[in-house]
């Protein structure tokens, strides 16, 4: 059985992601086999808040290379969260 916390990996705190958060809009790394229903249950259940819309997207991994040998990271799944109006996801 798959749990709200297995769907939902982590906040992503960074520069775009702060900035959408005025907006009530937060980013979160989620289970590359979650759908977007799957993405709102979880965070209103973790957070014990009221989502409006979820839109998601996939990330592929950059090519890095390490002296000769080139490879790539691994993808990730990105899921931006759109809250209703006057709700907030409280000690972020």
């Amino acid at each position: 059985m798959i749990t709200c916390y297995d769907v939902v990996k982590a906040l992503v705190r960074t520069e775009k992601g702060t900035a959408l958060e005025p907006q009530g809009q937060y980013l979160f790394r989620v289970a590359t086999n979650a759908t977007k229903i799957d993405v709102k249950r979880a965070v209103e259940e973790i957070y014990k808040v009221k989502v409006d819309s979820v839109n998601t997207t996939h990330v592929p991994g950059k090519l890095k290379r390490v002296r000769y040998k080139a490879g790539y990271t691994a993808g990730w799944k990105k899921a931006i969260v759109s809250l209703k109006e006057g709700q907030k996801i409280e000690g972020v």
